[in-house]
C-alpha cells in the first residue's frame, strides 16, 4: 500500500511512503523520524499512526503512545534517581534510566561540578538514543550552551499523554498563546510526556495545569474558548 501525504493519513506497519522515497532517490536531505524506516530503497512504516510530514523534508508517524521511546535530539524533563561517581541516573519515563555526565553542563570542570541532587527535576536533550545503548542526556546545546537547559527549580511538574505534548508543541495549536494572554508562567514541554510550569500563585499555576490538561481533546477553537473563560473567573479573585 502506498500513502500520499499531501493530507494526514494513517498507515500501517509496511506501507511505503512515496513522497519520501521520491525526495530519497533525488538525494535530498531526508529525514526519517519516528515510525519510518529504509528497506534498501524503500522507506517504511513501522508503526501504525498517522503520517506527518515536517517541511522541507521530514517524516513522521504520530501514534498513541504510552511509555516513552528514546529519540535522539529530543528534549526531554527527567528526575535525578541516583548519583554513581561521576554520573547520574536519569528516570525519563523510558523502560531504562539515562545517564548524565556532571560534565553535560555549561562550564562543569572536575573543580566546578554542577549543583545536582537526586529527585531534582533536569530539563536536558538526548545525544544517545538507541537501542543496543542507554540513552544520554545532555544540558547544552550543540555550541556548549546551557540556553533554558538545566535543573528546573520551584515549579510544579506533571505527567501527560506524548500525544499532548506533540499536540502543544504544533505551532497550529493556540494554547500556550491563548494562555499567555491570560496569565504570566513559564512552562517546559519533554517530549517524553512530562511538563513542567511555574506562575505567581499557586491557583494560576493549578488553572494553567488543568487548562494543559483539558486541551488534549479540544478544537483549536475550544481551546481559546476554554483560555477565555479560566481569565474571566480568576479576574473575580483578584
Amino acid at each position: 500500500m502506498e500513502v500520499d501525504v499531501k493530507s494526514p493519513q494513517i498507515v500501517m506497519p509496511g506501507d511505503r511512503i512515496p513522497e519520501a522515497e521520491e525526495l530519497n532517490k533525488n538525494k535530498r536531505k531526508l529525514v526519517l523520524g519516528p515510525g519510518l524506516t529504509t528497506c534498501g530503497t524503500e522507506i517504511r512504516a513501522t508503526r501504525a499512526g498517522i503520517l506527518q510530514k515536517k517541511p522541507p523534508a521530514t517524516f513522521f508517524v504520530d501514534t498513541f503512545q504510552k511509555r516513552y521511546v528514546p529519540i535522539r535530539g529530543d528534549h526531554v524533563i527527567g528526575i535525578v534517581i541516583a548519583k554513581l561517581g561521576d554520573f547520574y541516573r536519569v528516570d525519563i519515563g523510558a523502560s531504562e534510566p539515562a545517564s548524565m555526565s556532571y560534565l553535560a553542563f555549561e562550564g562543569a570542570t572536575k573543580k566546578n561540578r554542577p549543583d545536582v541532587n537526586v529527585d531534582d527535576a533536569i530539563f536536558g536533550r538526548l545525544v544517545v538514543a538507541n537501542r543496543d545503548t542507554e540513552a544520554e542526556i545532555v544540558c547544552v546545546d550543540s555550541h556548549g550552551k546551557k540556553g533554558k537547559l538545566g535543573v528546573l527549580n520551584n515549579g510544579f511538574l506533571f505527567d501527560v499523554s506524548i500525544n499532548l505534548v506533540r499536540k502543544i508543541l504544533r505551532p497550529d495549536c493556540p494554547l500556550m498563546a491563548a494562555l499567555a494572554k491570560e496569565l504570566k508562567f513559564q512552562a517546559v514541554f519533554g517530549m517524553n510526556g512530562k511538563i513542567w510550569i511555574h506562575a505567581n500563585s499557586q491557583k494560576e499555576t493549578i488553572a494553567v495545569g488543568n487548562a494543559i490538561c483539558a486541551a488534549e481533546h479540544l478544537s483549536n477553537a475550544e481551546i481559546v474558548k476554554m483560555c477565555d473563560d479560566i481569565g474571566q473567573i480568576l479576574a473575580g479573585f483578584r
